[in-house]
């Protein structure tokens, strides 16, 4: 497979530097994309860089990921107005280890001779002295090329100015690509296309003290249809992590993209050739209801960020919501995808003891929980069929009891079609 040309048809390039695809056409070529190690998680934001490494392996190149231990403790000025907190090296090790061990869902570690390695630039930085730094590094990059960054100028016009700290950030990252360019003779830097300026003042330096050849590319930003930043919810960022965003919320994201952001998404985020990506554009504008794009994406990426189990659950748990489900697959549900699915639906306490001593369900509904107003309004909803607990109809004469409690805890109860209750147990 050529790289580029795979790239090029996702819509996966921004900028490249002149030289690359002839670099890349001469040999295995080793590359690095950098990321940020300030939480112990990635998020979906970091997936299109993430797969530019995926498709770079898989081309037979070798793909390097860069823990930024040291640029961590910094703060990258680019598309940001305010200087980051530092974290001290405990946490950024940690965090570090979280990021590996979801990046081996991507990338292979042992497949010689193009196995993916990880790096963190701490371990060439730690002992590098600041007059060392200084005359190694800063005496061969002018502060008026520094200065013509447009991650720099932002910040200098935005009022709060630059801290010489994140000044010299571009010095460490280029400084980075210089030392892996001699060590690890890694030649080629990718990312995002807020990263070129950072990028090319690598590749600046690698020829100015090393007399070498490095190469650039970046790729698009990843923007929604409406114009809302990509990955973020009123919550917040859709981790990869599923103790930050659990898998049925990651899977609902990918699932309620709207069609033009689907058609976009499912080139950069899936392995789907473009065989596959045509039929499933034809079939989707056949029947755009169907949602067969969305289905396709969610389904592709909640596999390989989580697993086969985790999706099976996440499909079970939309049935359960969209009225599709049964009492056997809501029985399945861990309490924290019950309390995923149904975050914000009203909620009622009851009292453990009166399960055990059994309830009819009238004065569950009414008295006890107040998902009624009367006995009278509750009875007629249950001669109608319009109540069900558990996913099961409800009669008159249903009574409740322990065994009705899901996860020794949770009663679901529906009211008519769209009305939904969690009543807790205490």
């Amino acid at each position: 497979m050529n790289f580029i040309e795979e790239l090029k048809w996702r819509d996966m390039i921004h900028d490249i530097s002149p030289g690359t695809e002839e670099e890349l056409a001469r040999s295995m070529t080793s590359a690095y994309i950098g990321y940020d190690p300030t939480s112990d998680s990635l998020h979906i934001g970091n997936l299109a860089s993430i797969m530019m490494l995926v498709h770079f392996q898989k081309a037979g190149h070798k793909p390097f990921a860069l823990v930024g231990g040291a640029t961590g403790m910094i703060g990258d000025p680019s598309g940001k107005s305010e200087e980051r907190n530092l974290l001290d090296e405990t946490v950024l090790r940690y965090n570090q280890s979280c990021i590996q061990k979801q990046l081996e869902k991507f990338l292979d570690f042992s497949c010689e001779p193009n196995a993916a390695e990880m790096v963190n630039n701490y371990d060439w930085t730690k002992d590098f002295s600041f007059l060392h730094f200084l005359r190694d590094v800063g005496k061969h990059i002018t502060v008026n090329y520094m200065i013509a960054k447009d991650s720099v100028k932002n910040r200098m016009n935005s009022g709060s100015g630059i801290s010489f700290t994140e000044f010299s950030y571009q010095l460490v990252q280029g400084y980075d690509f210089c030392w892996l360019f001699e060590h690890k003779n890694v030649r080629l830097q990718m990312g995002g296309s807020d990263q070129w300026g950072n990028i090319v003042t690598g590749t600046e330096l690698i020829r100015r003290k090393l007399g070498g050849e490095a190469y650039a590319i970046t790729c698009p930003l990843i923007t929604k249809a409406d114009g809302g930043k990509f990955g973020k919810t009123e919550s917040g960022n859709i981790w990869l992590d599923p103790k930050k965003t659990s898998p049925y919320k990651f899977y609902q994201f990918w699932l309620n993209t709207s069609d033009e952001d689907a058609a976009q998404y499912i080139k950069k985020f899936t392995l789907f050739t473009r065989e596959q990506v045509d039929s499933l554009y034809m079939e989707h504008q056949q029947a755009p209801h169907l949602r067969i794009l969305q289905k396709a994406l969610a389904k592709d990426i909640t596999i390989r960020v989580h697993s086969v189990d985790e999706y099976n659950s996440a499909v079970e748990a939309s049935d359960i919501l969209f009225g599709k489900g049964t009492n056997e697959s809501l029985q399945k549900l861990s309490e924290e995808i019950l309390l995923s699915v149904f975050e914000g639906v009203p909620q009622c306490d009851i009292s453990l003891n009166d399960l055990k001593t059994g309830l009819g369900i009238i004065d569950f509904l009414s008295h006890k929980t107040g998902i009624f107003s009367s006995n009278g309004e509750a009875r007629r909803m249950l001669k109608e069929g319009g109540v069900q607990v558990n996913r099961q109809k409800a009669f008159e004469d249903l009574q409740l009891n322990e065994a009705s409690l899901l996860n020794n805890k949770y009663i679901l109860v529906q009211k008519g079609k769209k009305n939904y209750y969690l009543v807790i147990a205490k």
